[in-house]
């Protein structure tokens, strides 16, 4: 089994980890459950924190003398992996006395991201709630704020980038109560980061109703865009996410349009989770339709998160991303794009999926 292979499979079953684990991701937004591991200089986020993890027939633990991670599948040791190390900025605070780890963190091995607004109109509602969604856990925990103002952010993405190195920042959002959903405060957050250090940025919000903000959002400095639509069918996202499925697929699709004649082909994304219950040929079909109009689809194996309705939903079989990948690889050929040539944002940084490797 190939590096990549071996990454791709532990990125569906997990990772069962002995002993304590560590730097990870536990709820909120993003890649929740999960710790960042490398093998052959390729970084992926594995999940180890969620139930699904418990089953799978890998396990890691941590060798006290060298600190790398050795993964055995049945007992039987197939691989050396290595995690990043606990980023310096996270022992510094605010003179408010807010730790900075409270107001963005470390994906991957160097990139800050962060969720400014740590609430959604849906999320307490089971009628509209996505029920893959984590994003309140962490406030829950005391591990975030509700509302990162954009001095808080610019001090911590200048000290992200002079302490360790960090490349690139991501600033997602849940969505407020007002048409822009949520880019209004995300402009805010990329002014005032952008005085302070320079720093590719990506946006992620829904599509606003007003497409003017793709171009306010560039020219504060953002150099792409994430909308994301999940699940790719009527039919899951009716099930899965029945507050975000009002939002038709016809919007999306004007508004990706919109955007890619602002920030440009390969600058705009849209993350798609394998194994909600999309089938193969309706997600390589979306994804076909999507990089056509030059638009990246970031595909991932669906994460079981703890504690969010979906937390018993099975994991998607290796065998089904090894199926969608090599596919979805030849239509980014096909219409040229690359993961390389995107400037920002999930696709950039692309621990979340093996996609690139089949680029």
């Amino acid at each position: 089994m190939s590096a990549i292979e071996l990454l791709s499979d532990l990125q569906c079953n997990g990772l069962k980890w002995e002993g304590e684990v560590g730097l990870s991701r536990k709820g909120g937004a993003g890649p929740s459950d999960h710790k960042a591991m490398t093998l052959s200089g390729q970084t992926l986020m594995i999940p180890v924190l969620n139930l699904a993890s418990q089953d799978s027939p890998y396990t890691g633990k941590k060798d006290a003398a060298t600190g790398e991670v050795i993964v055995f599948k049945n007992h039987i040791p197939v691989a050396t992996l290595t995690t990043p190390t606990r980023p310096r900025f996270y022992d510094l605070s605010t003179a408010e006395g807010i730790p900075y780890e409270q107001i963005a963190t470390l994906h991957s091995h160097d990139v800050l991201a962060t969720t400014v607004l740590q609430h959604c109109i849906r999320m307490n509602d089971k009628a509209t709630a996505c029920q893959f969604c984590s994003i309140d856990q962490s406030l829950k925990d005391g591990r975030s704020i509700v509302r990162k103002r954009p001095d808080q952010l610019a001090e911590v993405a200048k000290a992200a980038v002079e302490l360790d190195g960090v490349t690139q920042m991501v600033l997602t959002t849940g969505t407020p109560n007002t048409p822009d959903r949520g880019a209004a405060i995300l402009y805010d957050s990329i002014v005032a980061i952008k005085a302070k250090v320079d720093l590719p940025i990506q946006v992620q919000c829904e599509p606003p109703d007003d497409f003017a903000w793709f171009r306010k959002l560039k020219d504060a400095g953002a150099v792409s865009i994430g909308m994301h639509l999940e699940a790719v069918s009527d039919r899951v996202r009716k099930q899965i996410m029945p507050g975000k499925a009002e939002v038709s697929l016809a919007f999306y699709f004007s508004a990706f349009e919109a955007a890619v004649k602002v920030f440009g082909r390969g600058q705009v994304s849209t993350y798609i989770l394998a194994g909600l219950g999309d089938t193969e040929q309706e997600i390589i079909s979306m994804t076909e339709r999507l990089a056509k109009i030059g638009v990246y689809p970031f595909v991932v194996p669906f994460v079981p998160i703890q504690g969010t309705a979906l937390e018993h939903h099975p994991k998607p079989d290796s065998a089904f991303m090894q199926m969608l990948y090599p596919q979805i690889g030849a239509q980014l050929r096909q219409y040229g794009l690359n993961s390389q040539d995107t400037q920002a944002g999930c696709a950039k940084c692309g621990a979340c999926s093996s996609l690139r490797a089949y680029e």
